[in-house]
């Protein structure tokens, strides 16, 4: 629309404004927690990362580097903001550390990944 549009509506459905609005402020959290995940996951190689993690449980930073062909600091690096944002976890055995996702955080994630695997599969066929 043009800054010299405006908009042409007869009346305005103010119950209906007003409901939306009550929606929006109710659901504010999940707003936070959705925009936080997916503008995390918006990097191409941590959602990789993410989708490697959803497919294989738990990886350490050396497995996704030889994936994903890129350094372990990178990786490293990547892990780190996910680890912070809250979405993945980690744990230590011996020198170790293997990381998987939170829990949480896969239901929100499944539908994106389950759309990664449905179009690859159209893609083979």
């Amino acid at each position: 629309m043009s800054s010299d549009q405006s908009c042409i509506r007869a009346f305005a459905d103010k119950e209906q404004i007003e409901h939306c609005k009550r929606v929006l402020q109710n659901k504010r959290n999940e707003f936070n927690q959705l925009s936080r995940i997916l503008a995390l996951a918006g990097n191409d190689m941590r959602l990789k990362v993410l989708f490697l993690l959803e497919e294989e449980k738990e990886l350490c930073p050396c497995d996704l580097s030889d994936i994903l062909g890129i350094s372990i600091p990178a990786v490293s690096q990547h892990l780190r903001k996910l680890r912070d944002g809250g979405i993945i976890e980690s744990r230590r055995e011996g020198q170790t550390i293997y990381y998987s996702l939170r829990q949480e955080q896969l239901s929100l994630l499944r539908p994106f990944f389950k759309y990664l695997i449905s179009n690859s599969k159209k893609e083979t066929v």
